[in-house]
């Protein structure tokens, strides 16, 4: 079984960045539901599946989530301890933005808050993944079938998943609207620009500090092919 992340270097620095990138991707997904304009495929069918059993947004996020690292299991890999907070920290910083950000009618003000949650979420994105502490778990699902399943591409498998979380999520009445375009579209540019902003470059050994220059690029440029975003990535997400 491979384990993903949970490496020593940095640590502290590391952790921070860990819980400050989950908890922004909850207040970011807050963001987007308040904008009322349109959700990721993955919210989209989180706040589908809220609206049906009436449970929170952030609560169904951890449900999801947990039952998606189980599907982990027969792809016989291990979550990072990232992995796992995901998980959790999402969910409750969701449902805890909601509880402070005002409701919001105007037009104006509804896209502000749409294209802040999409920044944010980009943000939040490169901050956790960054830290080297895992992916998250819907992100981990694409990457170990793959991983299992060489001749599907992650594209691939990366779209059939989220249109059909999208799908059902739209038959359940989950928000589809311009935001879920303007997230398909941004997203993917945003990643690749804050992942290798706030990677934590690891230490090589022997070295008593972190890895700079050529071999800095080259572990940032792993760490941002292997490791895609939904959601998020929640894509995130994932």
């Amino acid at each position: 079984m491979t384990t993903i992340g949970n490496r020593p270097d940095r640590l502290a620095r590391r952790l921070l960045q860990l819980y400050a990138g989950l908890a922004l991707y909850g207040l970011s997904i807050g963001l987007m539901i308040e904008s009322t304009l349109g959700l990721d495929p993955w919210d989209v069918f989180h706040q589908g599946l809220s609206r049906l059993t009436g449970a929170s947004i952030g609560t169904v996020t951890i449900v999801v989530g947990a039952l998606v690292l189980l599907l982990w299991i027969p792809l016989r890999q291990r979550p990072g301890f990232g992995t796992v907070s995901n998980v959790v920290v999402v969910g409750v910083a969701a449902d805890l933005a909601l509880a402070v950000l005002p409701t919001v009618t105007p037009f104006p003000t509804r896209i502000g808050f749409l294209v802040a949650g999409v920044v944010l979420n980009g943000v939040a994105t490169g901050l956790y993944i960054g830290a080297r502490f895992g992916p998250g778990p819907r992100d981990g699902l694409m990457t170990g079938f793959v991983a299992r399943h060489p001749r599907h591409s992650i594209r691939m498998v990366r779209t059939v998943i989220e249109v059909t979380v999208l799908a059902v999520g739209w038959l359940l009445d989950g928000t589809v609207g311009i935001g879920t375009v303007v997230y398909a579209l941004s997203i993917g540019p945003l990643v690749h620009l804050f992942i290798p902003m706030f990677t934590v470059p690891p230490t090589e050994p022997g070295r008593h500090g972190p890895i700079t220059g050529t071999a800095r690029q080259a572990a940032t440029t792993r760490i941002a092919r292997d490791v895609p975003t939904t959601d998020v990535s929640r894509e995130a997400a994932t």
